[in-house]
C-alpha cells in the first residue's frame, strides 16, 4: 500500500514590524519547539486564514492586530516520519504602537528583533525569508 500524503492543515502566522524590528516568539511546543517564529498556529474549523492569524497573534502575544494582508504562503510537509503537513499563510498586520507583547499560550518569550539578529537565531527558514524580503522592500530593494 502506498504511503498516503496527509492533507495539509491550514495554519497562519502574522508579522508585526516596528521601527525595523520584527516581533518573534520562542515556541514551547512541537513542531517548532525552541525556535523563534512569527506568532501563529493552526486554523480552527470554519476560520479564514486571516482570522487564524489575528486570533493566534492575540493568544500568543496579547496584542490585538488588524489589517491582515497576505504576504507569503508556504507548503510545509513534515519530516519523513512526521505526519504533520501544514499550508502556512503569512500575513503582515498592524497594531497600536503602545501595545506591549506578553508571551502567552504556546510562546515561551516574545521579543523584537532586527533582520541581523534574526539571522543568528534558531528560526524556521520561512521566518528569515519573510523578514529579509520585508526589510528589502522597506529599503527600496
Amino acid at each position: 500500500m502506498e504511503h498516503s500524503i496527509p492533507t495539509p492543515q491550514p495554519a497562519s502566522s502574522a508579522i508585526l514590524e516596528r521601527d525595523g524590528r520584527f516581533l518573534l516568539i520562542r515556541r514551547i511546543n512541537p513542531p517548532s519547539a525552541d525556535l523563534f517564529a512569527f506568532p501563529g498556529g493552526r486554523a480552527e474549523p470554519d476560520e479564514t486564514p486571516a482570522e487564524t492569524a489575528i486570533r493566534e497573534f492575540l493568544e500568543e502575544t496579547g496584542i490585538a492586530v488588524r489589517n491582515p494582508m497576505l504576504f507569503a504562503t508556504y507548503d510545509l510537509p513534515g519530516e519523513k516520519d512526521d505526519s504533520r503537513h501544514f499550508f502556512l499563510s503569512v500575513f503582515t498586520v498592524e497594531a497600536d504602537t503602545e501595545s506591549l507583547a506578553v508571551a502567552a499560550d504556546d510562546a515561551a518569550e516574545a521579543g523584537w528583533y532586527t533582520v541581523d539578529e534574526i539571522r543568528s537565531l534558531p528560526v524556521p527558514p520561512s521566518v528569515l525569508e519573510c523578514a529579509e524580503r520585508l526589510a528589502a522592500m522597506r529599503n527600496g530593494g
